[in-house]
């Protein structure tokens, strides 16, 4: 039964567009919740010391990617100091886990709190438990070694360019990558969005491939073979254990699934318009202005999509293919706390899903969300 009240309307209720799913949002809206769980909302570095400071109380920097590590442990990396931050869920102590605060690319052969990364952008871990840090503005991927601690470049040459197909990744070059992530296989997929292509690096010979994307930065058609095919801004990217991937595209307002293997993608949310408008319906016909971050969730087989110019975070139901708001309210700002849809954000780009939390990381607000409540 459709709600006689506007979206506005609900919204200040509290509640996110009833309509034929307006039991489940009823149900979500009145037991989710948010919190800030690090930050102070003015960015900035406090030296926390060997056993970290708190991080509710302690400042950040502009976080973007965010990825719960094989410790249990939550990660993220912040644009603008080039550090790579750890909060212990437990004690929610906030700690340095890389990075000096030195804009360059530097340190490969040394510990990784002694490297400098240039406006790292994502984090990934591989199945070995060693760190991955993608660096928009050093045009490399490195590889913080779980054993040693010590930091290698992966792919990259720290110069923007285009070269290296079918050699070794680390001889390579990148323009302004933005997002990785691992795919089933355990190769590396690279957002080489300065490119308008999708790279991929097979992680057992190193050697470096376009996987998608022409260089061309045209519209790209709803469905076609993934190989050959323009991508218009292919901004961030989250893979399934099914051999899927996720790509969204910035420019184009829109999140493709890739079927590597059977060499196919298709368009499976937003029309390529820019807007914000389909909750409650069909993610194909929804609109998106900007997103900047995707996350796969196992336990609920959805996609977290960071609507960044939108200021909301909208889950798509790959079950039903329904696509909602679950945090924030599309005006630009910082918090409250408590009721996740009235909760403003600044241009958020990161999001993970880890034991029934929401992790997102509000970057202009210099905050970390977390939402619970969510799984009803």
């Amino acid at each position: 039964m459709k709600s006689n009240l506007s979206r506005r309307q609900l919204l200040q209720l509290g509640f996110a567009g009833i309509t034929a799913l307006g039991a489940h949002k009823l149900s979500y809206a009145q037991q989710a919740s948010v919190r800030s769980i690090a930050g102070t909302g003015v960015a900035g570095f406090e030296p926390e010391g060997a056993d970290g400071k708190l991080a509710q109380s302690t400042p950040v920097n502009n976080p973007y990617g965010i990825v719960v590590g094989p410790d249990s442990a939550l990660y993220f990396c912040e644009v603008d100091s080039g550090r790579v931050r750890r909060i212990d869920l437990n004690s929610r102590l906030l700690s340095t886990a890389a990075g000096n605060g030195e804009k360059a690319y530097a340190g490969d052969g040394g510990p990784a709190l002694d490297a400098s990364f240039s406006a790292p952008h994502e984090i990934r871990f591989d199945n070995q438990s060693n760190l991955y840090i993608v660096s928009r503005d050093s045009h490399s991927v490195r590889r913080i070694d779980k054993s040693t601690g010590k930091v290698s470049t992966v792919a990259g040459t720290g110069q923007a360019g285009f070269s290296g197909d079918e050699g070794p990744a680390n001889k390579a070059q990148l323009r302004q990558p933005h997002s990785i992530a691992f795919d089933a296989h355990g190769d590396l997929l690279i957002c080489d969005i300065g490119n308008s292509r999708l790279r991929r690096v097979d992680m057992r010979s190193g050697i470096i491939s376009t996987l998608s994307g022409t260089g061309e930065r045209i519209a790209t058609p709803d469905s076609g073979p993934i190989t050959g095919t323009p991508l218009l801004g292919p901004r961030s990217i989250d893979t399934d254990a099914a051999g899927n991937a996720y790509l969204v595209l910035r420019e184009g307002n829109s999140v493709f699934q890739l079927d590597i293997l059977g060499n196919r993608l298709r368009r499976i949310a937003g029309t390529g318009d820019r807007g914000y408008g389909g909750d409650g319906g069909d993610a194909i016909d929804a609109t998106f202005n900007g997103p900047k971050g995707i996350a796969y969730s196992k336990s609920d087989h959805s996609l977290y999509i960071v609507d960044t110019e939108n200021h909301v975070i909208r889950r798509m139901s790959l079950n039903t293919g329904i696509v909602d708001t679950v945090l924030g309210s599309s005006e630009r700002g910082d918090g409250p706390d408590g009721n996740p849809l009235q909760c403003k954000l600044n241009r958020p780009h990161g999001v993970c899903v880890h034991a029934g939390l929401l992790y997102v990381t509000d970057s202009e607000s210099h905050r970390i969300r977390e939402v619970s409540g969510l799984f009803v």
